[in-house]
């Protein structure tokens, strides 16, 4: 059985002015070797023309990327990898970011960014798929609102007699 996707090395998210707004990194890298990646790969992209493919070769990986609206979304793959599994997986995230913000934007994610990692961590995990039902990752997001909910500050005060 072939592997469609062995491990993702990292998903970026950016804006069209260059800033960085959310990255996950599922191959460790020191600090300053992140940011030289980082910074290659916004300015490489960046300056692709709109209808150029969303594949390119980079180093020894293959990167995939896919802009909605003001953010691109780029993730790193190896050579041998099913790349358009990789446009689903970052599709399937922002559909899952959409559902969750409702029709997000990029100032939830600058806002939201737990919000936005932990949906991401549902989905992926350790840089491989780890649930395909969007409704499945959508419940676990819901648990943890309420989770969330019931932990907050407030409610423990009042649960002491202190509110």
């Amino acid at each position: 059985m072939c592997n469609l996707l062995s491990i993702m090395h990292f998903m970026l998210l950016f804006s069209r002015q260059g800033k960085l707004r959310l990255q996950k990194w599922y191959v460790a890298h020191p600090d300053k070797v992140k940011k030289k990646i980082t910074r290659e790969l916004i300015t490489t992209i960046l300056a692709r023309k709109p209808k150029m493919c969303s594949f390119l070769e980079w180093k020894e990986l293959k990167i995939v990327y896919k802009r909605y609206a003001s953010l691109y979304f780029c993730c790193a793959i190896e050579q041998n990898d099913n790349e358009l599994l990789t446009l689903e997986i970052i599709h399937r995230y922002v559909e899952l970011l959409d559902k969750y913000f409702g029709s997000v934007c990029e100032l939830d994610i600058i806002f939201n960014f737990e919000k936005a990692y932990f949906i991401l961590d549902e989905l992926l995990l350790g840089g491989e798929i780890q649930e395909t039902s969007k409704k499945n990752v959508l419940k676990a997001i819901s648990a943890q609102d309420l989770l969330q909910e019931e932990e907050t500050p407030q409610t423990f005060f009042e649960d002491h007699g202190l509110g």
